[in-house]
């Protein structure tokens, strides 16, 4: 003890010993004493010394601190200083520099000012260096790892806490090789989950940053931190914390879930399924005070903007991002995005990267797009959003970043936005445009003539968007005049365009123009013939491709020859000067084919066409780089080798691709044509599959229904049953009664016997009524279970179809009918039995009572003959319901036998349409198989084609030229009327 006395601060009694000399006595002490108490001291005495001696107590002590770790475990203390000795060890913190920047006197502070940032340096990638050798020294032994997962279970805060830091400083200095040993460690990710839900923050947020390290880079360990709920916990501490106006956990929070969800489109997925971007909406709600943001809530607020960004990026699947859109808007994020657009006091980089969020939100969603187009801004009078950000686009007094983000928020809008499209070079057109208000249209012409030459470049790109695969608005632009001056007749746009590219300005302003004009009249012939029309374009073009200019120009000059290869390309010879073929002469005569080629190359070659060709959103470093746009890449890639072939080709060449094309076209017409006819069928025969499944569901309906009066007819059978048989039994008693009666009473016995004969006719009627009324009900089960009529029969004969349902309903309404008349019969005959029992019992009273009183027999007597009067009258009654039940069999049995004649003429027809049915799918087959000899035809042809080196266009191509060729000659005819 006396020892560590000394080594922790005490007097000295000698000579002192040196670091390296104290941290193996240490060591010996850790690894050979036997009590507890001493080890603890030694491995507090190394955690005192490991920052100042690293080196010595890593070399030699790494060892022994692991056999503590995994020893003394019962004992939280000595594990506790066990970590955080490694912890110092591993981690490349520097905390101790203020105390060893004091040494020294200040005659040597201007020599240290002006070497320390190399110092610094070379002190910093030396400690670097260090942790990691100890790291991998430390992860060789992957039990380590395991063993360290192990300590993280102990919820003491003197094991956790040093234990989560150390894993962070092994993740930080050999990330991959600590992901591996995690993730095929038994619940190692879930372990360290469970720091989320710490109750004490340090340790919380120290996992935050454990989880960040820990998901750097590798998608195993992010989808296995997602489905352990991390984005439910991570979501609770933001909304805790206080949203974007949290403190440094927000941040870390929204780092680690930018970890989780970017590059990974199975947790993008699971984000939007759990309902989580609806979570996201609260954190763009800003007040109307937007004055003296902190320097965190700018922080949080752009992490947060960034993360949206990530649900929507143009990277991702378009059915992800589309669905991802959707559920923005549809929850309110888009419209809170939009007020944050269009609120004042807003920070520039936050709104910068707004107008960047709100970009992509929009990106090729047709309702976020017409949303975005209705948003106005809180001004006097209101003005749309879209001019608003054109306004600062085309000033260039704005920073620089945020007119590249309107650009981009511009292009977003007409991304695939036909409509949008449409509404921008409307506001140019003459019949529109509103002197009193300042349009969109009105904005991009100022910055195309503008002095600015970076106006000339957004106002070009933009208007070149507006126009991107979009004949008609290529069409409406040529309609645009411009005024230049006072006294001068107007000059439409295209030319004005032309004047200014003819009078060498800017490099950047030329490459703008340039990219709009090939946007342009690429894929438009019209477009093509009126830049043509103007005799000065190209000998101007010509002129710039030939001359040797300087490595500025270069660009210039590819893009003067990919105009040229566009006219030459699209142009239908309708300029009798400036047909194909004349243009491929005058190429070749003064500039010649292969240094046109050479030319038209320079442009892919160029550095910054390959870095606009990555991805859409502008991003420069200053504006002198932006020369391409990433839109324009693409027209570029597709048009280069199409014109390097047109050029090239000879007149013969082109007349036998005519003649192809025009035996092609043939061909398409008429494989369109049977395309449309087997769609026709197509809709016919799902119409009838329509009728189809309607009429199942009818049938069902009445299967139903039969059979529930089914039902009801077996309960009355079955109460007639029982009936009869309480009929039977009381008709003995009944006769025995009577007879007696008759000879008390002297009642005729052959009234009785009558009455019996009646009784019993009726019962055999209402017998036969059963009978038939079964037999009917099988005919209407059969009609009913049968096959339904043929879907074609039923199509073509709607009004049989009709008549059987009514002939249907009348027998179902028959068939209710005498249910009730057989219920009204049952009732009468229970009346009838009652009152013969009741006549049995007054015959039988008076004859047990005849010796005793005979004086009122006579009455009774005379009582029971009005009463057997009466029942005579009822059994009249019975005898004409019944022949009326006979009637109605009589009219039951034609209206069977009209529904048997109906089920003859629908089973004709059935066969009818089978032999038509059989029919349209012979002629189907056979249409089948001259489309089948057609597109052998013309696969052969296209193989010609390709052998002889011809481009080959696709079916949708043709479709687009010939709709072309409609409008031109529809346009044509209008100017002839005209």
């Amino acid at each position: 003890m006396n020892f560590l006395r000394g080594v922790m601060g005490g007097q000295p009694a000698g000579p002192q010993p040196s670091g390296a000399e104290t941290i193996q006595k240490l060591c010996d002490r850790v690894a050979s004493s036997t009590l507890l108490e001493d080890r603890r001291d030694a491995v507090r005495a190394l955690k005192s010394l490991s920052k100042k001696y690293r080196l010595e107590v890593g070399t030699q002590a790494m060892g022994h601190l692991v056999n503590i770790l995994q020893a003394d475990r019962s004992d939280s203390e000595i594990i506790g200083y066990a970590l955080e000795t490694l912890y110092n060890m591993i981690s490349n913190d520097e905390e101790e520099e203020p105390e060893e920047s004091e040494d020294g006197d200040s005659s040597g502070l201007g020599k240290r000012n002006s070497k320390s940032v190399m110092l610094e340096e070379n002190s910093q990638k030396q400690a670097d260096d260090l942790g990691v050798q100890f790291t991998e020294i430390f992860i060789k032994e992957q039990e380590n790892v395991t063993l360290l997962l192990s300590l993280l279970e102990e919820f003491d805060f003197h094991v956790r806490w040093p234990g989560v830091k150390l894993l962070t400083a092994l993740l930080k200095n050999q990330c991959a090789q600590v992901q591996g040993v995690i993730l095929v460690s038994p619940m190692g990710v879930s372990r360290l989950m469970d720091l989320l839900a710490d109750s004490r923050e340090v340790i919380r947020n120290d996992g935050l940053l454990l989880l960040q390290q820990l998901t750097k880079g590798n998608a195993a360990i992010q989808k296995i931190v997602a489905f352990e709920n991390a984005f439910e916990r991570l979501l609770d501490i933001i909304t805790e914390e206080g949203n974007s106006d949290g403190g440094i956990v927000v941040e870390d929070c929204l780092l680690l879930l930018l970890n989780l969800l970017r590059n990974n489109s199975s947790n993008q997925n699971f984000f939007k399924e759990g309902s989580y971007i609806q979570r996201m909406k609260p954190w763009f709600e800003v007040g109307d005070d937007n004055s003296g943001w902190s320097a965190q809530k700018v922080t949080n607020l752009h992490l947060m903007l960034q993360l949206v960004r990530v649900m929507v990026c143009p990277v991702n699947s378009p059915g992800a991002t589309s669905s991802c859109q959707k559920a923005m808007y549809q929850c309110g994020l888009l419209q809170q995005l939009c007020t944050i657009l269009m609120a004042t006091g807003v920070p520039a980089d936050i709104l910068t990267e707004t107008i960047n969020t709100v970009s992509e939100v929009i990106r090729g969603s047709q309702v976020n797009q017409d949303y975005f187009a209705s948003v106005n801004a809180p001004s006097n009078p209101p003005r749309p959003a879209i001019v608003v950000l054109l306004m600062s686009m085309v000033n260039e007094r704005q920073p620089f970043v945020l007119r590249c983000a309107v650009l981009y928020c511009f292009q977003c809008f007409l991304y695939k936005n036909q409509k949008g499209q449409g509404e921008i070079v409307a506001t140019l057109l003459p019949s529109t445009i509103d002197a009193n208000s300042i349009s969109a249209g009105q904005l991009l012409c100022g910055g195309l003539f503008s002095a600015d030459s970076l106006s000339n470049w957004c106002a070009a790109v933009a208007l070149a968007h507006a126009l991107q695969d979009n004949l008609t608005q290529k069409e409406q632009l040529l309609r645009v005049q411009l005024a230049t001056s006072l006294g001068n007749p107007p000059v439409s746009l295209l030319q004005q365009c032309t004047n200014i590219l003819s009078q060498g300005s800017k490099v950047q302003t030329r490459v703008g123009l340039l990219m709009l004009l090939c946007t342009w009249i690429s894929n438009c012939p019209i477009a093509v013939t009126h830049f043509l029309h103007n005799q000065a374009n190209i000998p101007f073009l010509t002129a710039q491709i030939s001359e040797n200019l300087g490595e500025d120009e270069r660009l210039v000059q590819g893009l003067c020859a990919l105009l040229v290869g566009i006219c030459i390309y699209y142009n239908d010879n309708s300029l009798e000067n400036y047909t194909k073929e004349k243009l491929k002469q005058l190429v070749e005569k003064r500039i010649g084919k292969e240094n046109f080629v050479e030319k038209l190359g320079f442009i892919t070659k160029h550095e910054l066409y390959s870095r606009a060709a990555q991805k859409p959103q502008p991003t420069f470093s200053s504006p002198e780089q932006m020369l391409f746009d990433h839109e324009f890449t693409k027209l570029v890639k597709e048009l280069e080798g199409v014109i390097t072939k047109a050029v090239h080709k000879s007149s013969e060449e082109e007349k036998k691709e005519e003649e192809v094309k025009k035996t092609l076209e043939q061909h398409d017409s008429i494989v369109t044509q049977y395309k449309e006819l087997i769609r026709e069928q197509d809709t016919q025969l799902n119409e009838l599959k329509e009728q189809v499944s309607s009429l199942k569901t009818e049938n069902e309906q009445m299967q139903a229904t039969i059979t529930h009066q089914l039902s009801q007819i077996q309960q009355h059978k079955d109460q007639y049953n029982v009936l009869k048989l309480k009929l039977g039994k009381d008709s003995a008693q009944q006769l025995s009664a009577q007879a007696e009666g008759a000879q008390v009473n002297g009642l005729q016995s052959e009234e009785l016997t009558g009455l019996r004969e009646e009784v019993e006719e009726l019962r055999k009627q209402h017998a036969e009524l059963q009978v038939q009324l079964r037999e009917k009900d099988a005919l209407i089960d059969k009609l009913r279970s049968g096959p339904a009529p043929p879907v074609e029969g039923i199509a073509t004969s709607s009004e049989n179809n009709a008549e059987l349902l009514k002939e249907l309903e009348t027998l179902r309404s028959k068939v209710q009918s005498q249910t009730a008349e057989i219920g009204q019969l049952q009732a009468e005959r229970r009346d009838l039995l009652k009152k013969v029992e009741t006549c049995s019992a007054m015959v039988s009273v008076p004859t047990a009572a005849g010796s005793t009183d005979g004086a009122g027999d006579s009455g009774k007597i005379a009582e029971l003959e009005s009463r057997l009067v009466a029942l005579m009258g009822e059994t009249e009654k019975l005898k004409e319901e019944a022949k009326s039940s006979l009637e109605s069999r009589a009219g039951l049995e034609r209206q069977l036998a009209e529904a048997n004649s109906t089920v003859a003429i629908l089973q004709t027809e059935k066969a009818k349409l089978q032999q038509e049915v059989a029919d349209s799918k012979k002629e189907q087959d056979d249409l089948l198989m001259l489309l089948a000899d057609q597109d052998q035809k013309i696969q052969t042809l296209k193989s010609k084609l390709k052998d002889l080196g011809e481009p080959i266009e696709d079916e949708d191509d043709l479709d687009t030229r010939d709709q072309f060729d409609e409008d031109e000659d529809e346009e044509d005819d209008e100017d002839d009327e005209n």
